[in-house]
């Protein structure tokens, strides 16, 4: 499998996706950043593709990730967070020991995952997607600095959710999301 991003994106902005309960969803969306029922000193996954996020979320089934934000954020931010990550499973081939990658592991702010990208219906696609995971002064810089504006979607979703059931084609109803060029984690 491959590796690719693809997203929705301007010459400015990046837009990644979270999916989060109704008190985290309404201060974000209210205050244009996250603030007191988001939690900073954890670890929060970002991810700029649509469809491997409804995967995620179930279409904003799941508990806790019932109100889907678009969160656009600057690229120069994105392209560092991927530029500075590390990978969140060990290989060989990454050049390093083992013990330097938990070494990596432990003092990074930033970590990497790539995951099967998914199908309208949750199937696993050829190649891989990206989700990135922030935490420390990661996550402090995307709240304060980097987050250019949130829209909840979450009536989008539910839209498209109920289509699919009904067995409409969603396809065209999608976000049009393009590879984005950036040297990958």
């Amino acid at each position: 499998m491959y590796r690719e991003i693809r997203a929705l994106y301007t010459e400015d902005t990046i837009r990644v996706y979270q999916a989060y309960n109704q008190a985290i969803a309404d201060e974000a969306v209210k205050n244009g950043t996250f603030q007191g029922n988001f939690k900073l000193d954890r670890m929060t996954w970002i991810k700029p593709s649509f469809l491997w996020m409804m995967y995620r979320c179930g279409w904003g089934t799941k508990e806790n990730q019932e109100r889907v934000l678009a969160i656009d954020i600057k690229r120069e931010a994105f392209d560092f967070i991927v530029k500075n990550a590390v990978l969140s499973t060990y290989n060989e081939n990454m050049g390093i020991s083992y013990i330097d990658w938990k070494k990596q592991i432990k003092e990074s702010n930033i970590r990497c995952q790539w995951d099967p990208e998914r199908d309208i219906f949750g199937n696993p696609l050829e190649y891989r997607s990206i989700q990135l995971g922030l935490r420390g002064e990661a996550v402090w810089k995307y709240v304060h600095e980097w987050i250019v504006d949130i829209t909840d979607i979450t009536d989008y979703v539910r839209e498209l959710r109920e289509k699919k059931k009904m067995g409409i084609d969603i396809g065209p109803l999608l976000p049009k999301e393009e590879k984005y060029s950036v040297e990958i984690c």
